[in-house]
This record gives structure tokens, sequence and C-alpha cells, in this order.
């Protein structure tokens, strides 16, 4: 092992293009998961902010609790009502500076922000409730004792991996054009929740698709079957005919009024149908990948200084591929980042690479793929103006 804990060996699986079958997922960014990330996150960058106005530095927190509780609607063609908000908590620690860091407000402040800036939902849609208190002191006492290089404020691991498989690309794809403003303006109706569903057998490649329709843009049943093939037949033209789409399977098919299809007022199926929480959607990687090695860490809401798994998830995405673009050879790259609580966070107590070459696993690209790990190691502290920049993927 090198002065890092450097490991770099074959892989021990086979790698996911080459399997019979493969599965993955990406819940978008009004599906009740993504949004508790989406304002845990915002909490901590906000909170984060606040420290360094305040006093120079980020001060220990994690945000990285959340719950989302479904409200109640009565959706009906053409428009309908929400009878109840939908209720958000954001729940953590986080060191209070009297007069100058209040962080309950600071969370609250920012969700509000993040809701509003990321989803098209009328006023009073959500409400946001805090239960952050102080932390533990020897977590407060380790996130100050750190130096130049922070030390770890857990024991934990993160995984990462590249290049992406077809299936796993085409999914992401699938995710980025039902959030596109162009799918938007062509389909009113369209939400802003959905989740894509990947599977490739062999390979054939299907997608199942969850997408909220507004009721205020559909007249009846018939328009509501008119649209889902529409928004099919878009998604199959930009992703290749050889994609097989389904939408929104559930729907009755003998339906005759809005009780049998996926019909909301808001977009959102947080409005009445489903509950969210933090860490159960997306990895770093924007999917669920269940074919990979995963970390059940949420990167969301944890402090971007000291927590490892925010960090070391962030990181091995980005070992993962550097190597894989940097290293001849290496066709399949898997990295996993372990930490211990206490010890410098660029000093893990293993950086495993696993790397699939395209022939032989060679001595050179071995220490190729080591010099790529330590150098990232070393710069790992720079990965916290990259996340408080917006500037990383974390779910």
């Amino acid at each position: 092992m090198e002065a890092r804990n450097i490991v770099v060996a074959p892989a021990a699986c086979v790698p996911v293009e080459a399997r019979a079958t493969e599965l993955c997922e990406h819940k978008g960014v009004g599906h009740p998961d993504t949004i508790t990330d989406a304002v845990c996150e915002a909490a901590s960058r906000a909170l984060s902010q606040a420290y360094l106005a305040a006093c120079g530095r980020v001060l220990h927190h994690n945000l990285d609790k959340g719950l989302l509780v479904a409200g109640r609607s009565a959706p009906r063609f053409g428009g309908g009502e929400l009878l109840a908000p939908v209720r958000i908590t954001i729940a953590g620690r986080a060191t209070r500076v009297d007069g100058r860091v209040e962080p309950a407000r600071i969370a609250a402040d920012a969700a509000r922000r993040e809701l509003a800036g990321t989803l098209r939902c009328p006023p009073g849609t959500f409400e946001i409730a805090t239960e952050i208190r102080e932390g533990a002191a020897n977590l407060q006492e380790v996130f100050a004792r750190g130096g130049e290089v922070p030390l770890a404020n857990d024991t934990s691991f993160g995984t990462g991996f590249a290049p992406f498989s077809t299936l796993e690309r085409t999914v992401l794809e699938a995710g980025r054009l039902l959030a596109s403003p162009e799918l938007r303006d062509a389909f009113p109706c369209a939400g802003d929740d959905f989740k894509v569903m990947g599977l490739r057998v062999e390979r054939e490649m299907r997608l199942t698709v969850a997408l909220a329709f507004v009721d205020r843009h559909v007249g009846g049943v018939r328009e509501y079957i008119a649209l889902k093939a529409a928004i099919c037949d878009y998604l199959s033209a930009r992703l290749g005919g050889g994609v097989l789409i389904r939408l929104n399977t559930l729907d009755d098919p003998a339906a005759r009024d809005e009780r049998g299809i996926y019909l909301t007022v808001c977009g959102l199926s947080a409005e009445m149908g489903d509950d969210g929480q933090v860490g159960r959607g997306n990895r770093a990687s924007g999917l669920i990948t269940p074919g990979r090695p995963m970390s059940l860490e949420a990167t969301a809401g944890k402090n971007p200084v000291s927590h490892v798994g925010k960090l070391y998830n962030v990181a091995a995405m980005r070992i993962a591929a550097a190597v894989h673009r940097e290293v001849p050879g290496a066709a399949s790259v898997g990295v996993e980042l372990l930490s211990t609580i206490g010890a410098p966070i660029d000093r893990p107590q293993v950086a495993s690479i696993e790397i699939a070459p395209a022939g032989t696993l060679t001595d050179a690209m071995r220490a190729q793929a080591r010099a790529i790990a330590d150098e990232h190691l070393a710069r790992i502290g720079e990965l916290t103006e990259a996340i408080l920049a917006g500037r990383e993927r974390l779910f």
C-alpha cells in the first residue's frame, strides 16, 4: 500500500455492460425524495455561506435528516385544488452563533428559495419546519481540531465508477429531456415529478417512466391518453428507436374520470400520493445503480468540509472518471474510499481502485492509477468550494 493507502487491483466483478441484465433508476427534480435532498442541501450551503461571512470558516453542522409528508389534493380536469400543503421537516445539528448565525431561520429561508427556484408550484404548496439543535461536543471538537486538512467526522465510505453504461446514459438523458424547458413548452401538462426506471436485457432497453400530469392542462381522459402517446413519441425520437418507453403504467385502461390516471394539481406526487426522505434518491452519479457498489450515505445536507459521507462519494466519482479517461486500456473503473473518524480526510483507510482492463492490467497502469488517486486525495479540500458553488452533482 502507498502513502495514501491506495490499492489497485483487477475488477472482481463482470462489468455491467457485459452482463445479460442491467437496471438503474433516476428520480427527477420533483420526486419527493429529490425534493427533500434538495432542500436539505440548500440549507447546508446557505448555512456554510453564513458561517464564512460571520466567522471566516464553515463551522460544524449536518442537516442531512429530512422528511417530506405529502399533502392532500383534489385533481380535476381543467384544474383542481390543493387541500392541504406538503410539509417538509429539516432536521440535524448545527453550531449557533448568537446574533450572527441562526441555523433554523437560515435553513428555512434557503429551503423556500430552493423550492421556488426549481419547482413550478403555486404559493402555499409547501410548509417548512426545522428541528435543528447543537451538535455533540466531541464532533464539534473534531471539526474544530482540523488544521489545513480537515479531520473526518465519520467512519464511512464512498463509491464511484466510470464510464456510464449505455443504459445509464440513456436513463440520464431521459431525465434531462423530462426536465427540459423544450419538453415543458411542448407539453405544458408535464409536471416536475418524474421517475425513470431503466432495464436492459441483452441488447434490448426498456424505460418505465412515471410522470405527473398537471390537471389544468388536460381536458379529459381521451386527451390524457393522446398526450401520453405524444410524450412517448417525443422521448423515443430523441433517445433512439431501439428504446421501448412505457409511461404511467398504473393507469386504468378503462378509466372514465380522474380517478384512474396519474393526474395532479401541482405536478407532484407529493401533493397527495407519496412521501419523501433524504438519502432514498439518486446517488452522486445522479442514478440509483444496483449493479454497482453504492454507499447508503446521503450526500445532501452534510457539511462540505469534513463529512466523508459527502466528500468521498464525490471524490470517488471524480477519481474513477479520471482513471478511465487517463489510463490507456482502463475499460471500466470502480473506486471505493473508506475513512477513519478523526483521521485527515486526505488519508483514507483505503482507496481501492478496481480496473477492468481491455487487455492485461499492467504495472504501468497500476502506477498511473495510483498517481491519479493520490493527486485527487491531496486536493480533496478543493471539493468544499466546488460543492458550495453548486458545481458538483450530489444526487
